[in-house]
């Protein structure tokens, strides 16, 4: 499964806006968010769709991304993971 590429990152773009408004994150390439120096999120494309791989409690878990319940539950998870890494 390879990194999302520019024209993904074009469709992910909704998701990326709702990212950019979570306090603490910095995309440092578009589509990479990091936490200080730590990789937080980024997307990979894939025959099946789009992922993303969030840190949540120090591990990477790879969560799809490709319908409205699938985003809004991304988009939930990685604010409650921002919320708990911020209390760190």
């Amino acid at each position: 499964m390879k990194h999302a590429g520019e024209a993904a990152l074009d469709q992910l773009e909704p998701i990326l806006t709702e990212l950019r408004k979570l306090p603490g994150l910095r995309e440092r390439k578009r589509g990479a968010f990091y936490m200080g120096s730590v990789g937080f999120l980024h997307f990979h494309e894939d025959p099946a769709g789009f992922f993303a791989d969030l840190k949540e409690d120090g591990d990477f878990v790879r969560m799809p991304a490709n319908n409205a319940r699938e985003v809004a539950t991304l988009l939930r998870r990685a604010a409650a993971a921002v919320k708990a890494a911020a209390k760190r």
